[in-house]
């Protein structure tokens, strides 16, 4: 498997004639770099590998770039356009017949499809099964931030909302997709880990409760830190300042890295997160402070109703 996909990097490289490489890995691959480079060096390229943090393609090894005629980021896809960067897709195989798993869980015949970018390649085998077991499939087409078919990411459910179905059907591991494509598209869900077959119906009511509670906690704060990313997809600097003028409690902060040391040490006693959208949520519990959403803020300064509760999103 490496030296197939070695030899197409290979070739896409030496079309740019590119002569220096960095690569960069998020940290379920990383274990792969060593072998890459030492094909790419192999080759004849001057290889140097990023050991930073990788979340997503949002997160684009800039400064490692600086020293490379090229940057080849792996196991994502594009969510902008980068003309110095190669996105190696890393796909994921399963039995597609693990899909019966959740047709218990299905109250109708008609449902939306979507899935991880790891099992994108996967969807068309996925919708033939569902149609021969009599399941009216919708699958939307990828644009912007989720190109593939089907394809959402943590920070964008567009592919849900598009299938505009009422029940959907998400594959993949985890539950933060799920629960935000539930919060997203107002849905019923269904969430099949395809790795450990196991399905199960999620709701986002949880979630939204201890986000309330949190915005609550959050309105006595004297002062509120707006973060504001310099990552490369995650930068909102038009949304920073539009919050921050919300309130004279507010000051924009930029971050790179958003984590509970470098939040403790600046000693807000609420923060309002503009960064990638999982941090507030996954990250809550890690946090020292109350980390709002865009919304969940607008909600505290009075400009959005409690009824018109929405997740955060990159469009």
């Amino acid at each position: 498997m490496l030296s197939g996909a070695t030899s197409d990097l290979i070739h896409k490289l030496s079309e740019r004639g590119a002569k220096k490489v960095a690569l960069q890995f998020p940290a379920g691959l990383k274990r792969k770099a060593a072998g890459y480079a030492a094909a790419l060096r192999e080759a004849g390229f001057e290889v140097i590998i990023s050991g930073d943090p990788c979340y997503g393609a949002c997160d684009l090894a800039l400064d490692t770039l600086k020293t490379a005629d090229v940057l080849v980021h792996f196991g994502h896809a594009p969510v902008d356009t980068q003309e110095r960067v190669i996105f190696v897709p890393w796909e994921v195989d399963f039995d597609v017949t693990v899909l019966a798993k959740a047709l218990p869980l299905l109250k109708k015949k008609g449902i939306g499809l979507v899935t991880t970018v790891q099992h994108v390649h996967l969807v068309p085998e996925m919708e033939s099964f569902l149609k021969d077991k009599g399941i009216d499939v919708r699958v939307a087409d990828g644009s912007g931030r989720t190109p593939g078919r089907g394809q959402v990411l943590g920070c964008s459910f567009s592919t849900a909302r598009d299938t505009a179905a009422g029940q959907i059907l998400y594959v993949g591991t985890g539950l933060f997709h799920p629960i935000g494509i539930a919060l997203s598209t107002k849905a019923r869900v269904v969430a099949l880990d395809p790795l450990a077959g196991i399905a199960s119906e999620v709701s986002g009511d949880t979630l939204q409760k201890k986000r309330f509670a949190l915005i609550e906690k959050a309105r006595s704060a004297e002062t509120i830190g707006i973060i504001l990313s310099t990552k490369s997809g995650q930068s909102r600097p038009d949304l920073a300042r539009r919050l921050a003028a919300l309130s004279p409690r507010a000051v924009i902060v930029t971050m790179q890295e958003v984590n509970p040391d470098e939040l403790l040490n600046l000693g807000f006693p609420a923060y309002v997160n503009t960064a990638c959208p999982r941090l507030a949520y996954d990250d809550q519990v890690r946090f020292p402070a109350p980390v709002l959403s865009p919304q969940e803020f607008e909600i505290l300064c009075g400009v959005r109703k409690w009824e018109d509760y929405a997740v955060d999103e990159i469009p």
